[in-house]
């Protein structure tokens, strides 16, 4: 057993084990997002971070579930970007290489990111399918990876771990399903509450559901640009984009993202 340092993160209570240097594979990582991710008998996170610098102006992210799979995050992106800043790694603009691909991160104020996120090729608004009473109206998109934007009514006390779960192997979204986020808009802020595949539970915050929830709604008319959002946690959001066709470009995401700790662990 060797000891190993690690700093946990979180981006609005989505929180992340972040790990950095030495050489380490695709297996060992997924190895270690299960084992440091469980809930009470690790570290306990949604997912690993594993980050690194990549030249004078760029740092490397990659992003494992709690689950041990491999995917684009969002808040962990930005939580990358701070962490990168913090540790004077990277300057105030700099490029997150990114299993996304290259996306630009800016430090706008202490523990605040904005940050560039994939283009979307295409939304579908009324996305067709047979859903559960409770949801009348889906759309269906990718900010990096695959979600299923539902508008509902009375989120707050929404059921959302067993729609969710319900929602996300919906066959409307192919086989590999897709995260859900149930949105509300109120006095033109949208609500946003988030089950998350790979994590398969509700997290309380989602940077690729928040731009989700931003890019659909703005398409189908319901909001003005930038969007403004608030995560399950309470924290706050704002989402810039140019709609192009039936998809959207130029797309950014403002959030919270900071260290909560760190610490030693063995494996």
């Amino acid at each position: 057993m060797q000891k190993i340092k690690f700093w946990k993160m979180s981006g609005a209570g989505n929180d992340f084990v972040l790990l950095t240097g030495g050489r380490r594979g695709t297996a060992a990582l997924k190895r270690l997002a299960l084992r440091l991710c469980r809930r009470r008998l690790g570290i306990g996170a949604d997912g690993l971070l594993y980050v690194n610098r990549a030249g004078r102006s760029a740092v490397s992210v990659r992003y494992f579930n709690s689950d041990g799979s491999e995917a684009f995050c969002g808040n962990g992106s930005r939580c990358a970007a701070w962490w990168a800043h913090s540790r004077g790694l990277a300057a105030r603009r700099f490029t997150l290489r990114t299993g996304a691909g290259e996306l630009e991160a800016e430090i706008k104020g202490t523990e605040t990111v904005r940050m560039r996120m994939p283009d979307v090729s295409a939304v579908s608004l009324g996305h067709k399918g047979k859903y559960p009473p409770d949801v009348e109206r889906v759309h269906f998109l990718d900010t990096g990876v695959p979600h299923a934007v539902a508008p509902v009514r009375g989120l707050e006390g929404f059921h959302v771990r067993t729609l969710g779960r319900l929602l996300r192997f919906n066959k409307a979204f192919g086989r590999a399903g897709a995260n859900v986020d149930f949105v509300e808009l109120k006095k033109g802020r949208v609500n946003v509450r988030t089950y998350e595949r790979g994590v398969e539970d509700e997290t309380l915050a989602c940077g690729t559901g928040i731009t989700a929830a931003a890019v659909a709604l703005a398409l189908a008319g319901d909001v003005r640009l930038p969007v403004r959002l608030t995560a399950r946690s309470g924290d706050e959001f704002k989402v810039w984009l140019e709609p192009r066709g039936r998809g959207a470009a130029k797309v950014f995401i403002q959030g919270p993202a900071r260290i909560v700790f760190e610490g030693e662990t063995e494996c």
